[in-house]
């Protein structure tokens, strides 16, 4: 890895976490339009769920044209633009997917809105697989995991604020006729402005100091990165991974809408939460990055994740939320601060400890209903707000030469994304939408099994699996 800079963080790092800000706040906010356009388009749950089919399916069509690329190429494309240009190009395809919503919305297209968001998707995925490795390379690479746990941070703020946003922009309110009255075309205007900063971020970034970034490793033609068991067993822990954190907010609409009788104008907070969840557990993780004494670190982590609990209620009371019964959500985040102390930053411990409470609370909810079910689905976003870093670490670990190619493998399971809450919203279809929510109780068993299988694998090849955790989504 070339760079212009090894030592320390770069300053410039923090241009960098913007387009970690816009992951956040673009797919979180595709959880409005899910209701939205199911009722609008009186579709099925799981024809609703294609909006997120379309937009992660991106990742694995965008992963794909990349290795094709690079097989036409004879290399790795990065290798030849540099890191920071392909970032550029994947903000301003993003932007090109965005005009797509002016017509889209004005003919009321549901395929054409559904293209445009695959095409945002697909400049996504080129930006994911140019800005991990960046991260990592800003600064002294044994610090790169504090560095992405940091932007993973920004994306959930990101990520918190884009389905308030969003749901203020296409409502305008939350009384009860909203959504109703709310026309289509009323989408145009917020996805457009996105567009805008897509394009306004892109020059930020072309006039930035940002180094010169490459991968200087020759790798031969070929997938030998499969060969590795840890990597193909990732592959599939981060497909149901990024499947289960989208699927519980995803289908969070329709069980609101059905459980308490909410509209899509008003599940803008609790969607919203899902995310802040995610949030709260990175910031968390993130705090180690200015690296805290142990003591620190312990009072930091108990009092980190309710700053950012406070963050979240203050966006949606400005909103004119009402977030008075959310406070008990507290309960939930102790529960979480809990898992932390467990895990000891080991990433195969701490993604076992985090998959078996995210199981458990998925059977609380299944067992219960009102409040606790409730909250025990949006806890979710707790328990999966460090997995990626844990996945990522376990799956690389080993591969040498073949890290970057892992690590695009990987970007390309982000597909599950697309494919389980389409499973979840099948099954709700003939089950019902509560106990549809068996999908990510197995989900979250398969990710504890990668945990234990994982250390056993890298064990026997005399790797180190309790490192310190890396890589971030």
């Amino acid at each position: 890895m070339s760079t212009q800079k090894k030592q320390g963080t770069h300053p410039q790092f923090f241009v960098l976490v913007m387009v970690f800000f816009f992951w956040g706040f673009v797919a979180a906010s595709n959880d409005i339009l899910i209701p939205l356009f199911k009722e609008k388009f009186h579709l099925e749950q799981w024809q609703s769920q294609l909006v997120g089919f379309a937009f992660y399916t991106a990742y694995f069509v965008g992963a794909i044209i990349y290795f094709i690329i690079g097989s036409i190429m004879k290399g790795d494309p990065l290798n030849k633009i540099g890191y920071k240009n392909g970032i550029i190009y994947g903000l301003i395809f993003s932007g090109l997917g965005t005009l797509i919503f002016f017509p889209a919305a004005d003919a009321g297209s549901f395929p054409l809105l559904l293209t445009g968001l695959f095409i945002v998707g697909l400049g996504f995925a080129l930006q994911q697989i140019a800005a991990n490795p960046f991260a990592i390379a800003l600064g002294d690479p044994l610090d790169g995991a504090k560095r992405l746990n940091l932007a993973g941070g920004i994306n959930n703020f990101g990520a918190t604020l884009g389905p308030v946003l969003v749901s203020v922009a296409i409502f305008g309110d939350i009384s009860p006729d909203a959504a109703k009255n709310a026309p289509i075309s009323a989408v145009k205007i917020p996805y457009l402005v996105l567009g805008v900063l897509f394009v306004l971020v892109a020059i930020i970034f072309k006039v930035s100091k940002l180094p010169a970034v490459r991968n200087d490793e020759k790798v031969e033609g070929g997938f030998g990165a499969l060969k590795y068991p840890q990597l193909v067993l990732g592959m599939v822990a981060i497909f149901l991974y990024v499947g289960v954190e989208v699927s519980i907010a995803a289908n969070l609409g329709e069980y609101l809408h059905q459980t308490e009788g909410l509209d899509s104008a008003n599940i803008g907070h609790y969607v919203s939460l899902f995310w802040g969840s995610m949030m709260m557990g990175r910031w968390t993780a993130g705090s180690s990055a200015f690296n805290p004494s142990n003591q620190l670190k312990k009072v930091l982590t108990v009092i980190v994740p309710y700053i950012a609990f406070g963050v979240y209620l203050a966006i949606n009371a400005l909103r004119g939320s009402h977030v008075g019964d959310l406070y008990i959500y507290g309960v939930c985040i102790a529960v979480m601060v809990v898992a932390f102390f467990l895990s000891k930053d080991k990433p195969a411990t701490q993604l076992l400890v985090f998959a078996g409470f995210g199981a458990i609370a998925m059977v609380i909810g299944l067992l219960t209903t009102g409040e606790v079910a409730k909250f025990a689905f949006i806890s979710g976003g707790l328990f999966c707000s460090v997995m990626w870093p844990c996945i990522f670490t376990l799956a690389t670990a080993g591969l040498g030469k073949y890290v970057s190619q892992g690590s695009a493998f990987l970007i390309m399971m982000i597909l599950g994304g697309a494919i389980v809450p389409l499973l979840q919203g099948f099954l709700a279809g003939s089950i019902g939408i509560h106990y549809s929510y068996i999908i990510p109780v197995l989900c979250f068993a398969y990710l504890a099994y990668f945990a234990i299988k994982a250390k056993s694998i890298l064990k026997s090849q005399g790797i180190d699996y309790e490192s310190a955790i890396s890589g971030g989504h």
